[in-house]
């Protein structure tokens, strides 16, 4: 072989190591991209963590017999979104929430809650419910009940009084501080809005404790707000009460009294804002059905009626068109009646008078009026 013929062989062999070199220089560099490149995608891998959950951890007030100035709040267990809806209140209690902090809401009530009524606290779930501050939803709504303690019956006098439906005022010995303290029991005194009124009615009086006088009030109250005049001061009564209170709507009629005494000659006397008005002969009810001493209030009035009932001889009574009628105790009435004379037991049991003066007294008794039968 010539000396030309093996340069030329070298020169084959110098140029075939330098591509191998560059090809595995090539390759080199291309498996680094891929490692570099498969390192670089392991290290964005980690996911975002999720939102905590969002719920309910606590509601209060909760049970019964809870006290009528009681707040409403609600904790979640994570933060708000500042749109979040809010929950809800039946029956409806007026005021509005409040953000205590992110996670806490309270109700600022301008008004009290309802003595004796369950009122049911709903926080709404779902897509359309509470929001987290991360977006995330309540997984579904929340619904807790409590139960208001009844009212008291010393609370109760107190505002029939501050509305005008008693015989008696009352003077708070201070401002209630908040509208939700309405319902709860205030530091105060009562006084007879008139001087010199009759034994028969102010022995019947006991602050805090259930008399005659509550109850008629109490009926007052709901003759004239459209409720059933049973004397009892149930959630509605108190609902009406305590919204009258706010509104300063107070008692629209005199404060009337009826006084009938069996001394001879029997008589009624009829009592308006504290002052006698009328005065009339009667007849109470003869022995075997005699008129029983004792003090109510009128429950049932007609301009005129069918009258009816037993004889003190075992005979049946039915006499109709009997005009001005007003049922103060069982079957008993005060009412017009024919006879030949007033003054003395003549009936089954009724307060008769002649048929003139009844139309006088007719408009003086209301229900809820007292009519009070002593000897």
């Amino acid at each position: 072989m010539s000396s030309g013929e093996h340069a030329a062989k070298r020169k084959r062999s110098r140029t075939w190591m330098v591509l191998t070199v560059c090809a595995v220089a090539v390759l080199l560099a291309a498996s680094g991209f891929v490692a570099v490149e498969h390192f670089g995608t392991s290290a964005g891998a980690n996911p975002t963590p999720p939102p905590p959950a969002l719920a309910v951890t606590s509601v209060s007030p909760s049970g019964t017999n809870v006290d009528a100035g009681s707040t409403i709040s609600v904790q979640f267990s994570t933060d708000l979104a500042p749109n979040s809806p809010m929950p809800s209140l039946n029956p409806p209690v007026a005021g509005s929430w409040a953000v205590l902090s992110p996670s806490l809401l309270q109700y600022q009530a301008s008004g009290p809650l309802v003595p004796g009524a369950s009122e049911t606290i709903t926080v709404p779930g779902g897509s359309g419910g509470v929001i987290g501050s991360l977006g995330q939803h309540l997984a579904q709504s929340v619904t807790t009940q409590f139960t208001i303690a009844p009212g008291s019956t010393l609370r109760l006098q107190q505002l029939l009084a501050e509305l005008g439906y008693l015989p008696l005022t009352f003077t708070p010995a201070a401002p209630v501080t908040s509208p939700a303290q309405l319902g709860n029991d205030q530091v105060g005194s009562f006084s007879w809005r008139w001087a010199y009124q009759p034994a028969s009615l102010t022995t019947l009086w006991t602050p805090g404790t259930n008399n005659v006088i509550t109850q008629g009030a109490v009926m007052n109250f709901e003759n004239q707000n459209g409720l059933k005049t049973d004397g009892l001061a149930g959630p509605q009564v108190w609902t009406d009460l305590l919204a009258a209170v706010q509104s300063g709507k107070s008692n629209q009629q005199p404060w009337d009294y009826v006084l009938v005494s069996q001394s001879r000659p029997e008589t009624a006397t009829v009592y308006k804002n504290g002052a006698e008005v009328y005065s009339t002969l009667v007849n109470t009810g003869v022995p075997g059905a005699i008129t029983e001493n004792g003090t109510w209030p009128v429950f049932a009035r007609y301009t005129v009626t069918t009258m009816s009932g037993t004889n003190p001889d075992g005979s049946h009574y039915s006499d109709p068109g009997i005009p001005w009628v007003s049922y103060f105790h069982g079957g008993d009435a005060l009412h017009g009646f024919v006879r030949p004379g007033y003054g003395y037991p003549q009936s089954d049991g009724c307060v008769e008078m002649p048929i003139s003066n009844a139309e006088v007294v007719f408009p003086l008794t209301p229900l809820g009026t007292l009519v009070t039968v002593q000897a």
